[in-house]
C-alpha cells in the first residue's frame, strides 16, 4: 500500500522507522532550548487537563445534563471547553503549577505574551 504524502501526518520516509528521528539543528531556523524535564511536565499537565475535560463532558452527557447530536458536536464542545480554560488566568496558572512552577501568582500570568523571534 502506497501512502499519499499529501495526506500523511509525517513524512513518508519516516513511516516504519523505529524511535524518534534525530533532529538536525541546522535544518530549522528555530532553536529548541527547553529543558526536557519541563517539557515532559507540561505534556503531563496538558494530558491531565484534557482527561479532566473529557471526563467532565462525558459525565454531563451520561447524567442527562447535556445532549449531543454527533461526535462532531462533542469535539466542538470539548475544544470550546479547553479554549475557555486556557483563555483565563486560572487555567494558565493551573498549567504553571502542574508543570512544577510554584510561587507564581495568578495575577502575574500574562495572557498575551509576545513572540520574540530572532
Amino acid at each position: 500500500m502506497e501512502i499519499d504524502s499529501k495526506y500523511a501526518l509525517m513524512p513518508v520516509e519516516a513511516v516504519g522507522q523505529i524511535g524518534p528521528r534525530a533532529i538536525d539543528p541546522t535544518s530549522s531556523p528555530f532553536k529548541v532550548v527547553v529543558d526536557p524535564v519541563m517539557r515532559a511536565a507540561l505534556k503531563k499537565a496538558l494530558i491531565d487537563l484534557i482527561d479532566h475535560h473529557d471526563e467532565t463532558l462525558a459525565s454531563y452527557v451520561t447524567q442527562g445534563k447535556l445532549s449531543l447530536e454527533s461526535y462532531k458536536e462533542y469535539v466542538e464542545l470539548f475544544a470550546r471547553s479547553l479554549r475557555e480554560t486556557m483563555d483565563n488566568r486560572e487555567g494558565v496558572h493551573y498549567l504553571l503549577r502542574a508543570a512544577g512552577l510554584e510561587g507564581i501568582a495568578a495575577e502575574d500570568v500574562n495572557l498575551a505574551p509576545e513572540w520574540r523571534w530572532r
